[in-house]
């Protein structure tokens, strides 16, 4: 699935891969395809290694994700930009990182 600024791929059958920007512009589109992928059976892990850029609405995204989950998703690759704004929001240990 692809939207203007950012792609969802679900060909790696436990996995979620996210890429392009989760920003402002894209976060309430990729929060909705987010969901919706990770609402999958068997999708246990969000793969953020393709997020070429990040804001504060794209760490909302990705953590409003993972609370609506049903069940526990692990999170590979963490972008730098975006593990440090949630390091100086103090929430980063809800990304399991």
């Amino acid at each position: 699935m692809s939207a203007a600024g950012f792609q969802i791929d679900e060909s790696v059958a436990d996995t979620v891969k996210v890429s392009g920007a989760l920003v402002f512009a894209t976060a309430a589109a990729a929060l909705t395809a987010i969901r919706e992928a990770l609402s999958r059976p068997g999708k246990l892990r969000l793969d953020l290694a393709g997020v070429r850029s990040s804001d504060s609405a794209g760490l909302a995204c990705v953590l409003a994700a993972l609370a609506g989950s049903r069940q526990h998703v692990l999170v590979n690759s963490v972008p730098a930009g975006m593990l440090a704004l949630a390091q100086v929001c103090e929430v980063d240990r809800l990304l399991a990182v």
